[in-house]
């Protein structure tokens, strides 16, 4: 699985049990190929006629390394590859690909609310792993804007109902940079113009929050809760789905937030930040709360994850890093996310370790860190 040879030490901390502290859950039904090739792109748009993407870094690692793991030859051919998912039904590619990436927990983002995706605990015991939730705060929001009756109670039931969620969880999570960008006033908005915001939301409360003042509110909100429960807050940064206007979410963007926050004590990670790492890393090395992960960006950059790895590591301090696959749809975001971290640390490693810039025990004990000891140590777990 490692593609260079290494000291025991060393290796024994890449191939140990991963902690995945963002993920979502999996899909429990049967796929046609047309949904399942949606799945493997962010886009959430079909492939141009006459193509496929299967054609990407991402399709053509899964026939790579998922194949054999559904007992197929390596480079099966797409249809051979989804002939034999079918045959195997959806509950054992699960448990086949989720025990494969050696992950000892998952922390579950929830805010999808899907009948048809595995619940943090379903996770858990496909995974043959622990599950915790992660909450996502715009989702929260969303359920207590559609039976609210006036703005006050909006207001007041919000801060309660995350209270609640939270109480259960061991981090929340925003979204804020798809829905208006990380270029929003940092500092939390006036009850006045909350309650005037809250009146226009709740005229039609089903639509997605995109109106900045509540947004800010929620956020607000969410930190309030974060710090009573010693919580972190994830932030989602750059890559990740269908993206309005990509150099919003920029996290450099997002400084005066963070400044702002700093005196309050809460932990912000930054989700997958490609392909702004620099500025992801630049914000984890100056500031004692930031974190920072490549999450989903390792397994969709696939045999080109290697140089991602290295320019985090070029900067970042290695206990403000972070491993998540943003595992979500089929389980093969799972395993490709752990197996692509591993090749790419491995990589990393070995040319540090060439060099003589770190000694055996310095890479093993950073590879621990990275790959589980940070997470346990920012979420309590």
């Amino acid at each position: 699985m490692l593609p260079v040879d290494l000291p025991d030490t060393v290796r024994d901390a890449l191939l140990a049990p991963l902690v995945d502290h963002h993920c979502h859950g999996v899909r429990r039904d049967e796929l046609t190929r047309a949904g399942f090739e949606l799945l493997i792109n962010e886009g959430g748009a079909p492939a141009p006629p006459g193509t496929t993407h299967f054609d990407t870094p991402f399709g053509a690692g899964l026939r790579r390394w998922c194949a054999p793991v559904l007992d197929l030859a390596p480079h099966a051919a797409p249809a051979t590859y989804l002939a034999r998912r079918a045959e195997l039904g959806a509950d054992e590619v699960n448990r086949r690909l989720l025990r494969a990436s050696g992950v000892v927990a998952f922390l579950v983002d929830t805010g999808t609310e899907d009948a048809g995706l595995l619940s943090a605990a379903e996770m858990g015991r496909q995974g043959g792993a622990a599950a915790d939730e992660i909450v996502r705060i715009e989702q929260i929001e969303q359920d207590v804007a559609e039976l609210a009756e006036a703005a006050v109670d909006y207001m007041d039931v919000l801060g309660d109902e995350l209270t609640a969620r939270a109480a259960g969880a061991v981090g929340l999570k925003t979204v804020i940079g798809r829905r208006c960008g990380f270029d929003f006033e940092p500092s939390r908005p006036s009850r006045g113009a909350v309650i005037a915001a809250a009146n226009r939301r709740l005229s039609d409360p089903k639509e997605p929050l995109t109106e900045p003042t509540l947004l800010r509110h929620l956020l607000w909100t969410a930190v309030d809760v974060a710090r009573d429960g010693g919580l972190p807050l994830q932030v989602h940064a750059g890559f990740g789905g269908p993206v309005r206007d990509l150099h919003r979410t920029d996290p450099a963007r997002l400084s005066g937030f963070i400044r702002a926050l700093q005196p309050v004590g809460v932990p912000v990670i930054l989700l997958h930040c490609y392909p702004f790492l620099r500025q992801a890393a630049y914000l984890a090395n100056v500031f004692p709360h930031v974190y920072v992960d490549l999450g989903l960006a390792l397994a969709h950059t696939a045999a080109g994850s290697a140089r991602l790895m290295d320019e985090l590591l070029a900067l970042a301090p290695f206990h403000k890093q972070l491993y998540s696959s943003d595992c979500h749809g089929v389980a093969e975001t799972c395993y490709l996310g752990a197996l692509y971290f591993r090749r790419s640390l491995a990589a990393a490693l070995a040319s540090r370790l060439a060099a003589g810039e770190w000694t055996n025990a310095d890479a093993a004990r950073i590879a621990h860190m990275i790959g589980s000891g940070n997470a346990r140590r920012v979420y309590r777990l």
